[in-house]
């Protein structure tokens, strides 16, 4: 183990170098790093296929709900309802992801600026070895959430509130005046009062939007 005891892998002075690696443990760690790059690349891609199947459920759903009057403007409120579901699908993705990405961030600190010439915290392997030991994310499922709302869903969140909207003035004759409170009935369903369905969509709007701002915009291993 580089760092300690007095065998080849132990450490000279309070500086880790590449004179501390035996050549067996660099080969394992140039291999660990290499499977953990690989580990990412499969994740990153797979969080591509989430995103890819909220766009073209999102533009499929919508293109029916504007393609007829008839059609009910509740497609638009099925049309969130799945796309939480693929961002919550999403998000576990990206923790999965962000475990790999950790332990290649740890690498690319300690293990190759040593290897460089560099000196560096001598205790690194630690923080390795429990990541190894007992893998676990370093974010929260609500910053995971966060962040993939920042990056892809605030956006086809955005597009579908507008078509909603969009619907729902769609439906009205032509010369139709918006007045409130009667402008609510708009989004009656049944027996579901407009004003309720438009309480439910705020309220899921604002739990989003706590959700994208409380998300950290740091990855754990940056800050400090």
């Amino acid at each position: 183990m580089p760092g300690s005891g007095g065998g080849p892998g132990a450490m000279a002075g309070s500086a880790l170098t590449e004179a501390s690696y035996s050549t067996n443990t660099a080969n394992a760690l140039i291999h660990l790093y290499r499977a953990e790059v690989g580990k990412m690349t499969a994740y990153r891609q797979r969080l591509d296929m989430t995103t890819n199947w909220s766009v073209v459920t999102t533009a499929g759903l919508s293109s029916f709900a504007l393609g007829d009057p008839n059609n009910s403007h509740a497609t638009f409120l099925f049309a969130m309802f799945m796309n939480y579901f693929f961002l919550r699908l999403e998000a576990r993705r990206f923790r999965s992801f962000e475990i790999a990405h950790h332990r290649v961030r740890i690498m690319e600190r300690f293990f190759y600026p040593a290897m460089l010439g560099d000196k560096v915290d001598t205790g690194w392997h630690q923080l390795l070895l429990a990541e190894l030991g007992k893998p676990r994310s370093p974010m929260t499922r609500a910053d995971a959430l966060g962040w993939r709302l920042n990056r892809n869903y605030l956006w086809i969140y955005t597009a579908v509130l507008f078509a909603w909207f969009a619907k729902l003035d769609l439906s009205q004759p032509k010369g139709w005046t918006l007045e409130f409170p009667e402008a609510l009935s708009l989004a009656d369903i049944g027996n579901f009062p407009g004003w309720l369905v438009f309480a439910g969509v705020t309220t899921f709007y604002t739990h989003l939007i706590v959700l994208a701002v409380r998300a950290a915009q740091t990855y754990p291993l940056e800050e400090g």
